[in-house]
């Protein structure tokens, strides 16, 4: 049997790495047909406008409905890891003859051997056809990285947010035009702001405003404050330690703390921090009334607010869209991908109809084949939505029956409708899917993935753009993290034999016997010298490790350091909510092109402090290698 008949038999049986090919060379075995591997182009796509556009790709226009049969809702199972079958694409009964299934054929023997024989031949044919396994493509800036395991084939619906997720907006133009705004309109409510600009590296996502202090914070996993700064001010780790050592952020207090959800919040926060410098060296005029940190923030707040609700920001970008949006020619083609294997596509936006078509427009069209507009993607568009109520309450449907914008009520979506408003619930109950049968992707930890997971528990998906910055800033420093690294060991080396001859010590002065032999009989002064010399060396090493550990992670950001990390090891509260809420996290939705719309992530292994098996596997592997 040749090498593509076993990578078939991989497919067909849950692997996640590419579909079933067929062999090369003539044979009698007509279970497998020739797969197109090449990217998409006009010439080798299915037109969505036809019929068999919404039917999954193994039953397109070939006799694969005779070989393979795919698992439905109603015969699914849940597999070893817990997750649904559905969608699993079997081989008929009559086919696993073929294959050596009754123990006769060329797959027979341990099924250890067969899979490590069969994984070889895997990876080879996926370097001959030119195609990246998806542990390359997790091993990359554009890699799909996974909290929770997830199967997309038992994956009916995938919705998408827009702004930020679909489309791109360069931060710089985008926010800083969003700033612009702003600041005039802090300037018409009397606010000084001449001689302020906008600064994109002030902040960076997953930071917390605390409105009570002024402050601008990062905290870890456990809400401990790690950096803060005042006004545009960094705080020395002795300030921050004296303002925040008993204090923990707790997201749940609203009126006190303000999390960076989004890249949109960057211009409110550059904005705010910008002002309480103005606030503290009294430049405010009196008569805008007695004005505390909390206040401010609420004035430029409105202030931001009244920049949207007018509608310049958003004409401007309309009328010159090249100068905000960041192309993706390749994001199309994965939702293309997607559609034709059977998913149903959703968009729900906040944004209103006008703008969505227009964005989608400028940053779909020219990229999809066969003269296929963005509304061919999508089962059912959702604008104005009101996300996060969306995912919470029920609110009125209404259809957009013409391209003016004009709505009528509506009860149900169909199949190709646009909407506006409306709720989660009436989208489950139009498809007929629900709950983990659906899975959202958007780029606002709150209002797209922390809701629709805890009251509908849809599977759920993070795009987060700067995680490729992170990535290559993380694999620049990896060289200083390791001098780092090794600097605090050999202090905690040091720090162990100056912790034991100091309870030496006590016990002497004690007249009490030490820890052993050896270090009762010690003289006084070797003791003493000992000491001494280990103090000074702890000493040094303090002042080499602290600026490096304060300049960690400047290659990301040189105030806040990484957006995943909290110090040297630890999560950032970022980090955190991401695990808890998101399924997986990327980048940016067109790395999914590098995937299959079959694949099934599985989540890492996930260390603990009292764990000794990553230990004692790499004690083994050094004795191996040496």
């Amino acid at each position: 049997m040749y090498s593509t008949d076993l990578l078939g038999f991989f497919a067909v049986h849950g692997g996640d790495a590419t579909p079933a090919v067929a062999p090369t060379t003539p044979s009698n075995n007509k279970c497998f047909k020739i797969a197109a591997f090449t990217r998409p182009t006009s010439h080798n796509r299915v037109n969505l406008k036809s019929d068999k556009a919404l039917t999954p790709c193994c039953y397109s226009a070939d006799s694969n409905t005779d070989v393979f049969s795919v698992t439905s809702s109603n015969k699914s199972d849940v597999d070893y890891l817990g997750e649904s079958t559905k969608g699993d694409l079997n081989v008929k009964s009559e086919h696993l003859e073929a294959f050596g299934i009754d123990g006769h054929g060329a797959l027979e023997g341990p099924i250890e051997e067969v899979a490590r024989s069969e994984a070889r031949q895997a990876e080879d044919l996926l370097k001959d056809l030119g195609i990246p396994s998806p542990s390359s493509s997790r091993e990359s800036p554009r890699g799909i990285f996974c909290s929770r395991t997830l199967n997309l084939r038992s994956i009916s619906a995938i919705g998408y947010d827009m702004d930020y997720t679909l489309i791109h907006y360069n931060v710089v133009a985008w926010e800083g035009r969003a700033y612009d705004y702003c600041m005039e309109n802090l300037r018409n409510m009397g606010f000084p702001v001449d001689g302020l600009a906008f600064d994109p590296d002030l902040v960076i996502r997953g930071l917390v405003i605390d409105k009570e202090k002024g402050n601008l914070v990062k905290a870890d996993r456990f809400g401990y404050i790690k950096r803060a700064m005042h006004g545009t001010k960094m705080l020395s780790t002795r300030a921050v330690s004296e303002m925040y050592g008993r204090e923990l952020v707790d997201l749940r207090k609203e009126s006190r703390w303000e999390f960076l959800n989004t890249l949109f919040s960057v211009s409110e926060a550059v904005a705010y921090m910008q002002m309480v410098d103005r606030l503290d060296d009294g430049t405010i005029p009196s008569d805008l009334g007695p004005l505390d940190y909390k206040g401010l923030y609420k004035a430029v707040g409105k202030a931001l607010f009244w920049a949207h609700v007018e509608g310049r920001l958003k004409s401007e970008i309309m009328s010159k869209p090249e100068l905000f949006v960041e192309p993706d020619p390749e994001l199309p083609l994965a939702l293309l991908d997607q559609k034709e294997a059977g998913k149903k596509l959703l968009l729900i936006t906040n944004s209103d109809y006008h703008y969505t078509d227009k964005m989608m427009r400028h940053s779909f069209n020219r990229f999809l084949p066969n003269d296929l507009g963005w509304r061919d993607l999508f089962d059912i568009v959702i604008v104005s939505a009101r996300k996060p109520e969306f995912f919470q309450t029920s609110h009125p449907m209404y259809e957009v029956v013409t391209g003016d914008g004009l709505m009528r009520p509506c009860l149900k979506a169909q199949t190709g409708g646009l909407y506006s408003g409306g709720s989660a619930q009436m989208v489950e109950n139009s498809l007929g899917v629900h709950g983990d049968e659906i899975l959202y992707v958007g780029d606002h930890i709150y209002t797209d993935v922390s809701q629709s997971k805890v009251h509908l528990r849809w599977r759920t998906a993070l795009i987060c753009r700067e995680l490729e910055e992170e990535y290559n800033a993380l694999i620049g420093s990896r060289s200083y993290r390791e001098s780092l690294v090794e600097l605090i060991n050999q202090k905690e080396v040091v720090g162990d034999l100056f912790n034991q001859l100091r309870l030496a010590l006590q016990r002497r002065n004690r007249d009490r016997p030490a820890q052993t032999l050896a270090a009762t009989n010690m003289n006084d002064e070797d003791l003493t010298d000992s000491m001494q010399k280990l103090l000074i060396v702890m000493q040094r090493l303090d002042k080499k490790i602290a600026p490096m550990l304060e300049a960690d992670g400047e290659l990301f950001n040189s105030r806040w350091g990484f957006l995943s990390r909290a110090g040297l090891w630890d999560k950032s509260h970022l980090m955190r909510q991401i695990e808890k809420y998101a399924d997986i996290y990327t980048s940016r939705v067109s790395n999914f092109l590098h995937y299959t719309p079959f694949m099934y992530f599985r989540s890492q292994e996930q260390n603990l402090a009292h764990d000794s098996y990553t230990y004692y596997c790499s004690q083994l592997n050094n004795e191996h290698s040496s």
